[in-house]
């Protein structure tokens, strides 16, 4: 946690903001100050349910009256950063919602606008912080798998996507707004990938978006396979659906389950699992409980980490936006991949 809770300005309030910024913030004891949105009846919503004492009018409402060393949470469409961020106090603390941006320009657009205005931002790519991912991490760092030889992310379940309806119109969708996340946990990892392939596509039961399934392949050469498997069309009850992570090392694996896409936003349990080998051949999986899920638990400890950045109680600043950039850069060539295709077969 950070050394003090700074208050929050939360500029949106949307699907994101209700299921999980809040209940985050409420639980890890966080104060939000305001909140404000474009409209303002949702707002007065979630002031009245989680005890938010002011709604402010509008952005600059919002800003204006911001309390003294206020952290600035903007959770609004990815669409609507650039327009957010020249608002806001020069040398202004800030966490932008996932996406930066919807393409590599506009990431590059909010990176030298966060730059030239001096801004501590980082990004909410919160799944680094889901208390499984931090078990495995630190059992990573620790050796207890070895060095690691494969990384997968799969998913396979139902989303319901109508939930966010500014998708409907956004050209780009399933991995700029899901598997993003997935993109930036395997960086976090591994490290830059030196190329990517990829392709996403849409789904006939979900006609008006984008698309709604991926799979992409990280590129690190011949050591580790790295790969992202996403559907979000599966539509034929939970019995097959499936939600992990699954590092496997020289000396061991780690498989974790990401309940919460699992009959999203309800969710199931989130677990984790973990084998060392001990040479005998008899090595057996052993589980391990968890303190919190990634809703919303992931959600206040990305908060916590920048605050105690800000109040330098943390040494470093997990996805912060010259990070997150870099993320978003092999975003950009996940999609150059897809329209580009594979390489033509020649059966003669």
């Amino acid at each position: 946690m950070a050394s003090s809770s700074r208050p929050i300005v939360i500029i949106g309030a949307g699907g994101i903001v209700r299921d999980a910024h809040l209940p985050a913030y409420s639980k890890a004891g966080l104060r939000v100050a305001s909140i404000c949105d474009l409209v303002p009846a949702k707002a007065r919503e979630l002031a009245a349910k989680f005890g938010i004492p002011h709604v402010a009018a509008d952005v600059r409402d919002a800003v204006g009256n911001a309390p003294s060393g206020a952290v600035f949470d903007v959770a609004v469409p990815a669409s609507e950063v650039l327009s957010v961020l020249p608002t806001l106090p020069g040398g202004a603390a800030v966490l932008i919602q996932k996406p930066l941006g919807e393409n590599l320009a506009q990431a590059r657009a909010i990176r030298d606008l966060c730059r030239a205005r001096r801004l501590t931002a980082a990004v909410n790519f919160q799944l680094r912080f889901a208390p499984a991912v931090e078990q495995a991490r630190c059992m990573i760092n620790e050796g207890r798998i070895g060095a690691i030889t494969d990384i997968e992310v799969r998913v396979t379940c139902y989303t319901p996507w109508e939930m966010w309806p500014f998708l409907e119109s956004a050209p780009r969708v399933e991995i700029l707004y899901h598997s993003v996340h997935h993109v930036d946990l395997i960086r976090s990892f591994c490290g830059d990938p030196s190329a990517v392939y990829a392709k996403t596509m849409n789904h006939p039961r979900a006609p008006k978006l984008a698309s709604t399934r991926s799979t992409i392949i990280l590129d690190y050469g011949d050591s580790v396979r790295a790969n992202v498997t996403a559907n979000h069309a599966h539509a034929y009850g939970s019995k097959h659906q499936e939600s992990y992570i699954k590092w496997e090392g020289t000396a061991g694996a780690i498989k974790t389950r990401m309940g919460v896409l699992l009959d999203y936003p309800h969710g199931m349990p989130d677990e984790f699992e973990y084998v060392e080998l001990d040479g005998s051949g008899r090595s057996e999986w052993k589980s391990l409980p968890l303190d919190g899920t990634w809703f919303p638990d992931a959600f206040w400890r990305r908060m916590a980490n920048l605050m105690a950045y800000l109040d330098g109680a943390g040494p470093q600043l997990a996805a912060s936006v010259e990070d997150a950039y870099r993320t978003m850069a092999v975003v950009e060539s996940a999609y150059a991949s897809s329209e580009t295709g594979g390489t033509p077969i020649t059966y003669d």
